[in-house]
């Protein structure tokens, strides 16, 4: 499967923005879909998950104010971010895991980049 991130941009401190991953084929099949972030000298963070089954689940730093989602429809999985804070900056990578898999497909980045 391939994977297409997007919505990335420049925002203030307390804004929102909403990333989108668009998959190249059914979504119904992953077994989980995730956000990462990553910025300069820092491991890449796992975000969010959205399991096939079951809760999603956040970081720390961003429960509360993140909310992750699907559209099947679409095959698109969601990454709504609000109360965006300064370090909140990173480029956002979205992920997918087939059901009996150790395979990670990766998209490619989108900066998000939060001024104070």
């Amino acid at each position: 499967v391939q994977l297409q991130a997007s919505g990335g941009g420049l925002v203030q401190a307390g804004g929102s923005l909403r990333l989108s991953c668009a998959a190249s084929r059914s979504i119904s099949r992953l077994n989980t879909m995730s956000w990462y972030r990553e910025t300069p000298g820092k491991e890449r963070e796992l975000v969010a998950t959205i399991p096939k089954f079951g809760s999603p689940w956040y970081a720390d730093s961003v429960r509360g104010r993140f909310a992750v989602s699907t559209d099947n429809t679409n095959n698109t999985v969601y990454l709504q971010m609000n109360s965006l804070k300064p370090e909140d900056t990173a480029v956002y990578y979205c992920s997918a895991r087939y059901m009996f898999s150790t395979y990670t497909y990766w998209g490619q980045g989108t900066l998000v980049t939060v001024s104070s």
